[in-house]
């Protein structure tokens, strides 16, 4: 077995399994609703649009920019539209309905439903982004002090909240460090990045988007990234080093600070993704072991909702000298009023329309200013409990495994293996998480590469008490046994779900990929669409 390998898990020849514990009774609601496209009656109406004041004089439309027909948009009553959607959640699993702790690396907390009626009330959700700067007043506030708030959490001294997601956020520092290194006369010859295998994809994906050459790190025995790997990687052609701590194991790099000195002394950069800060918040900062940018998602650490993929919302810090490459317009607060500043000629430009997702903005103000700096330290700490008591229980459970940092607690998630047990019956980890809807709950497994092999990635957060953590090992357990004793009960699963299985080819062939209705219509109902 090689080093990036895990030890033998415990195996029911050596262990006992535990009985059955009781489990709460689940079944899914099916619908079996159709898309909101093939609803609808011709001449229904859920709201009556009305005319449009007199006073207001007709926009002309450049006849090029008219449409040939009406959008073919479905028409239904009101009662149609909420029954369409409230079936849809019912076939659904999320935060607020199940416990949520397996969806490792992403940060699923409870958001407070307060902070949904902030960002509900006109003054913010009836915003329009070609305002007059005097009459968004509070909302540039709003944003300005949360910039204020993540200089503190990060230590850094200028912050932009523009980017719309994390990956948006580390494609942001990666432009930032080409332009830091285009004013330097350096870009042509400093065209490398380093990352590591159990930092975040998007690390990678960015920095080879931007025209970077990407060097992957690899762990050590002990799950660190090596470090004598990186000291033969830098060199004058290095830019940059993008990489997350604790990385996506829960492992914290304790010689971080190393990390950062010897790219440094190299004439690199360094930028760290926080999206894993859960279980650092108040204890540790990027400006104190160095880095020169980081980023954090908003949409994880601080409680604004993932709402399937988007809107996210990201975060950018930089030291002063990178100050002049963030994007623009930067909110500005000149001692009376607030402004956005365009007139930035070393910016990287807009990362995207606008000015951030400004409800998500107000969620994470107003989770942080909830909590002040007391409560962001207890959150951070909470979470780093629940994950290492989850982590024992698991433990327990015969056929999983812990790779790296063998005895030694993790932060806030852990990527476990179930490799012993696929051995052992040939159910695989995915089969594993597939079963687990049919208990109210799923899991993640990990990004590619599998360097763990049949991974499982568990975060509890905060949001989680004791008997829910306890609640969801037995679930493991359960599904474990079944495994080793009636392993097509999971090989065939899910059994209570409002669909069976998905077939693979629809994931894995472009061909049948169907991102939009007329995609849909084209390729799976096989008909053309005549709009």
């Amino acid at each position: 077995m090689s080093a990036h390998h895990p030890p033998a898990a415990v195996s029911p020849k050596d262990a006992t399994i535990a009985p059955k514990p009781p489990l709460r009774r689940f079944r899914q609601a099916s619908w079996d609703e159709k898309l909101i496209f093939e609803l609808g009656t011709p001449g229904e109406r859920g709201v009556l649009v009305p005319a449009p004041d007199p006073g207001i004089p007709p926009v002309t439309v450049p006849p090029a920019l008219r449409r040939a027909r009406p959008p073919a948009l479905p028409e239904m009553s009101q009662q149609q539209v909420l029954r369409h959607y409230l079936r849809l959640s019912q076939e659904n699993l999320g935060a607020d309905l199940n416990i949520d702790v397996g969806q490792g690396t992403c940060t699923m907390k409870y958001s407070p439903k307060i902070n949904d009626q902030f960002v509900r009330d006109p003054r913010i959700a009836a915003l329009h982004p070609l305002q007059d700067e005097d009459t968004v007043q509070g909302v540039l506030g709003i944003i300005h002090s949360l910039e204020q708030l993540l200089k503190e959490i990060s230590g850094m001294d200028r912050v932009s909240l523009q980017p719309g997601a994390g990956s948006a956020a580390i494609y942001t520092n990666v432009a930032m460090i080409r332009a830091h290194f285009a004013a330097r006369g350096e870009l042509e010859q400093r065209d490398e990045i380093i990352t590591t295998i159990f930092s975040h994809p998007s690390n990678a994906a960015c920095a080879k988007t931007a025209g970077f050459k990407v060097i992957t790190l690899y762990p050590d025995d002990d799950g660190y990234p090596d470090i004598d790997a990186l000291k033969a990687a830098v060199g004058p052609r290095t830019a940059a080093l993008l990489i997350t701590n604790p990385e996506d194991t829960g492992i914290y790099n304790p010689r971080i600070e190393e990390f950062v000195r010897i790219v440094h002394e190299a004439g690199g950069l360094c930028a760290y993704d926080q999206a894993n800060a859960n279980g650092i918040l108040g204890i540790t900062r990027a400006r104190d072991a160095g880095f020169d940018l980081c980023h954090f998602n908003l949409h994880k650490t601080f409680s604004t909702p993932h709402a399937c993929g988007g809107p996210a919302a990201g975060a950018c810090a930089v030291t002063e000298e990178l100050a002049p490459y963030l994007p623009r317009p930067t909110v500005e607060f000149d001692g009376e009023r607030y402004h956005l500043d365009d007139d930035r000629p070393e910016s990287v430009g807009k990362m995207r329309p606008f000015y951030g997702v400004v409800p998500n903005l107000v969620r994470a103000y107003a989770w942080i200013m909830s909590l002040g700096a007391e409560g962001l330290r207890c959150a951070a700490e909470t979470a780093v409990l629940n994950n290492n008591y989850l982590l024992h229980k698991v433990r327990q459970i015969p056929g999983v495994s812990v790779p790296y940092a063998q005895g030694r607690p993790r932060v806030e998630q852990v990527r476990y293996s179930w490799q012993q047990l696929h051995e052992d019956t040939g159910i695989s980890s995915e089969d594993l998480g597939l079963r687990a809807a049919d208990f109210g709950t799923h899991y993640w497994t990990s990004h590619h590469p599998y360097v763990v092999p049949e991974p499982m990635t568990l975060e509890p957060t905060e949001s989680y008490t004791r008997a829910d953590l306890d609640e969801y090992a037995a679930i493991l357990a359960e599904i474990a046994r079944e495994a080793y004793e009636s392993p097509d009960t999971v090989r065939t699963a899910p059994h209570r779900s409002t669909i069976h299985r998905i077939r693979p080819q629809s994931l894995d062939d472009p061909a049948t990929w169907a991102v939009s209705w007329r995609a849909y219509q084209r390729k799976i109902l096989g008909t053309a669409d005549p709009r």
